[in-house]
């Protein structure tokens, strides 16, 4: 499933611009489909990026709300950018995405961790989305 993958990378990267540059990432997922759409050397956003950026935006206040519970010792705004935004993607999918096993979204989330974070990341997001995956059924509310 390297589409999946390359999906799931560049949704990560549009929720982390949106955060870093302090705009709302359904602005950025357009300005990367219109960017892509003009320039022949930029890849088209897949329709499961597409996906993963619109569900996540639909919950994002929900989704905030789960880490900054759970993280321990942890607020939102000290975590790391990269992290926080794993963690984003990974908390949408794992528990409003049905289609997508748990065990995936786990392993790529972990993965997304190594390439892009610390050392101690792939722990940290393994940690936190394995007490999400625990706790799926109770967390999970569809009121955005």
């Amino acid at each position: 499933m390297a589409a999946r993958n390359t999906a799931r990378k560049r949704a990560f990267q549009i929720l982390f611009e949106g955060d870093q540059r302090g705009v709302d990432v359904q602005t950025v997922l357009g300005d990367w489909i219109r960017h892509s759409r003009t320039d022949t050397r930029q890849p088209p956003v897949s329709e499961y990026t597409m996906q993963l950026v619109e569900g996540y935006a639909k919950y994002a206040k929900r989704i905030d709300e789960l880490i900054s519970q759970y993280a321990v010792s942890w607020t939102l705004d000290r975590m790391p950018v990269v992290d926080r935004n794993i963690l984003r993607l990974g908390a949408y999918e794992l528990i409003w995405v049905d289609e997508t096993p748990d065990a995936v979204v786990l392993d790529e989330a972990v993965q997304l961790a190594k390439e892009f974070s610390t050392d101690e990341s792939p722990a940290f997001v393994n940690g936190l989305l394995g007490r999400f995956k625990e706790l799926k059924s109770s967390l999970r509310r569809d009121d955005a």
